[in-house]
């Protein structure tokens, strides 16, 4: 495969993704697969390369949503991409970080509802599976139960997997 081919692809990628996630309400993975038919339409690559281009650009924006400011300072972005942003050219830039923007708030929010849903030792669950979120311990309830310290580390804070 032509690598230069990818290459364009990333950035006519970048820029499907941002106009889908500016003109409707899709969830990042929503506007990835958009993005992927659009692609697929506007260029001759295989379904196997869009794929790669996808995971490439998911991988990038979601690094850049986590480690990304807020405030999308000059400086924070520099930082980020280890040089001056000045120096980036034919780069849609703005379309990339509005998208990195608004996962990283799709993040938080997912961050947000795992952490309502932790299951402390001494309460009462329904069936199912748990995972210790100090050393990884899983532990299982096939009825009604009590949630116990962790047999292995004595933690008290559980997700349910």
């Amino acid at each position: 495969m032509n690598k230069n081919k990818l290459i364009a692809a990333y950035s006519e990628f970048v820029t499907h993704l941002h106009e889908t996630m500016e003109d409707t309400l899709h969830s990042f993975a929503e506007a990835l697969e958009i993005s992927k038919e659009k692609t697929g339409k506007t260029t001759d690559l295989s379904k196997e390369d869009i794929d790669k281009v996808s995971g490439y650009v998911r991988r990038d924006v979601e690094h850049a949503a986590h480690n990304l400011s807020a405030d999308r300072e000059s400086d924070s972005l520099s930082e980020w991409f280890k040089f001056d942003v000045e120096l980036i050219e034919n780069f849609a830039l703005d379309a990339f970080l509005s998208v990195a923007d608004k996962t990283r708030i799709e993040l938080a929010k997912l961050e947000q509802l795992a952490q309502k849903h932790s299951y402390e030792s001494g309460q009462i669950t329904g069936p199912g599976s748990f995972i210790c979120d100090n050393c990884g311990k899983e532990i299982a309830f096939k009825t009604p139960s009590e949630i116990p310290e962790c047999p292995a580390c004595h933690g008290k804070i559980f997700v349910r997997i």
